[in-house]
């Protein structure tokens, strides 16, 4: 079940927090004070249901202390793409224990998630520092999202997961970071073509959250097979110029 997190905007809208005490204003150090906000405010609407991803791993295998083999852990987790896009590393899979824990990593896929029915809501804080107007952000891997659109049409599971994007945007206020706009935007609601993917900086999408359009009326399998169209297409076209400009031109000088 797709929750609606709409209560966020007015619980965070000029909602004040720390500037970090290592004064760095960029990137994670920036974005996780309004992160762990966000998961307090959205907990407190779904007590039950909240977890943050590590959290939910720990629970998970906790609960089922017999389950220990990889291909077994992975089907607590839920349908392919959903474990995929959840688990741990092999190595950390295989090693956790009561008393080897995940704790909490930058690159989890979800900073907060929240389970409603059997349907895991998929939730990613980003923050935007309103003086800045540079470069839109990573949000995340083309590949990956590759690899969850492949696990999905394979196992013809459309029903598992949404991705939510939480943009907050701020500005300094004396000692504080003051929270000053906030846009809650749905992965599958935008056009996969719309998708910029920076292939030079580790093929990263990257977009404002305030920015991304919600009128992509397809459904999510159309979603996954016109990223996975729009990926290859890219990719193709980078083959080919790689071929003409670094190859062909090197390949019979030796």
């Amino acid at each position: 079940m797709n929750i609606n997190i709409d209560f966020l905007k007015k619980d965070l809208l000029g909602c004040t927090v720390p500037i970090p005490v290592s004064g760095t204003l960029s990137g994670h150090a920036a974005g996780e004070p309004f992160d762990k906000h966000a998961f307090r405010v959205i907990k407190e609407h779904y007590p039950e249901n909240t977890y943050r991803q590590f959290e939910f791993l720990n629970h998970l295998y906790q609960s089922n202390p017999t389950v220990t083999t990889l291909a077994d852990r992975a089907l607590l987790i839920g349908a392919p793409a959903l474990a995929f896009l959840l688990s741990r590393g092999k190595d950390a899979t295989l090693t956790w224990s009561a008393s080897q824990l995940f704790d909490e990593k930058q690159n989890d896929t979800a900073d907060i998630l929240v389970l409603k029915e059997g349907f895991s809501n998929i939730l990613d804080v980003k923050t935007f520092n309103k003086a800045k107007n540079g470069q839109p952000p990573n949000i995340i891997s083309a590949y990956k999202l590759a690899k969850m659109c492949s696990l999905m049409i394979g196992s013809d599971r459309f029903d598992s997961h949404d991705i939510t994007y939480i943009g907050i945007t701020w500005e300094i206020d004396g000692k504080n970071l003051k929270c000053v706009a906030v846009d809650i935007k749905q992965l599958f609601k935008t056009s996969p073509r719309e998708l910029y993917i920076n292939w030079a900086a580790a093929l990263q999408i990257q977009f404002h959250v305030a920015n991304l359009t919600q009128s992509y009326k397809g459904d999510v399998k159309e979603w996954c097979n016109e990223y996975l169209e729009n990926f290859t297409k890219q990719a193709e076209s980078r083959l080919t110029k790689m071929q003409k400009k670094f190859i062909d031109p090197f390949k019979n000088s030796k």
